[in-house]
């Protein structure tokens, strides 16, 4: 019986605090120029998710020496109110970045409150200006996830550059960014969705596999060529408990670790690639310790950078 491969596994929190300790070194170095660098963070209304990720991110902006603001404004509050606080943070030269937390209340013009955001302060990247500065090559700010998976193959040491790279997914978050700056590095770039025929067998052909679908397991080793860098940007809770025996087997400890936490929890993370493709990648990202944690050391990094590119400052 031929002995079961392991990937080598790619550890987003390490080099997610790698980020945040380059971070709050240039953080100092512009407040010794007299440059305090500020964050905004609107938070409309009370979803518990949401007001995790924005606990999350105000809690790094201080660990990496930011000047952080949280605005909250009543579940309530209008399109137009709303309009009229970013136009205020819009203002405000102190403030580099801002970050308006989705989803916003039904009743509120996202679109409008998106594009309302200065593109200089856009540190989420959603800006259509930043957008097309990306697609142009420009200077500008990235979508955190995707700058973030980009950060974990350049630290890791994995080739872009020649390289076959398969995108699942085209959101305009995470798969059309993503798929944009590995062509941006030379890659050749396929892009998948739903319509995609034979999928399996296109994503056969990657060198480079990123998933990024929000569907639990879906990417299994027959998606996957022997050797290959996936790249797992899916976060899903899984609470069904043939759901968890269709995604984890085994008698070790890791295994047991995990089913003791579904059972005392009632649910578990997993991410869109199934547990078995570590027996077949080169490397791979876990879930939970993948890209998550980069996703907010880069909201720093775009903040920083915001504040150098509003100054003119390399």
């Amino acid at each position: 019986m031929q002995a079961k491969l392991s990937a080598k596994i790619l550890d987003g929190t390490k080099i997610a605090a790698e980020i945040r300790a380059e971070v709050t070194a240039q953080v100092k170095d512009l407040a010794a120029k007299g440059i305090r660098t500020g964050l905004a963070v609107v938070l409309v209304g009370h979803n518990p998710a949401s007001e995790v990720y924005v606990r999350g991110k105000v809690k790094s902006s201080h660990e990496v020496g930011l000047h952080s603001e949280q605005h909250s404004p009543s579940e309530s509050a209008t399109t137009e109110q709303l309009l009229a606080l970013i136009s205020d943070l819009n203002r405000r030269d102190e403030i580099d970045g801002i970050l308006v937390q989705l989803p916003l209340p039904p009743h509120v013009d996202a679109k409008k409150v998106l594009l309302a955001v200065d593109p200089s302060k856009d540190v989420d990247g959603f800006h259509p200006m930043n957008v097309g500065y990306l697609s142009t090559q420009r200077p500008g700010l990235v979508p955190c996830t995707p700058a973030g998976v980009m950060e974990i193959l350049r630290r890791s040491g994995i080739q872009v550059s020649g390289q076959e790279a398969v995108v699942i997914g085209r959101s305009d978050i995470v798969g059309k960014p993503v798929a944009m700056l590995l062509l941006n590095q030379n890659a050749t770039v396929t892009i998948c969705h739903s319509k995609t025929r034979d999928l399996p067998e296109v994503c056969r052909r990657a060198d480079i596999l990123v998933a990024a679908i929000g569907r639990a397991g879906m990417v299994t080793r027959d998606y996957v060529k022997p050797g290959s860098t996936v790249i797992d940007v899916g976060i899903n809770r899984v609470t069904d408990r043939r759901e968890f025996d269709r995604l984890f087997s085994g008698n070790d400890a890791a295994y047991k670790k995990r089913e003791e936490t579904f059972l005392a929890k009632g649910s578990t993370l997993v991410g869109d690639v199934h547990p078995e493709v570590a027996e077949v990648a080169g490397a791979i990202t876990p879930v939970p310790g993948g890209i998550g944690p980069l996703t907010i050391a880069m909201l720093m990094a775009n903040t920083v950078k915001a504040a150098k590119l509003r100054r003119g400052i390399e």
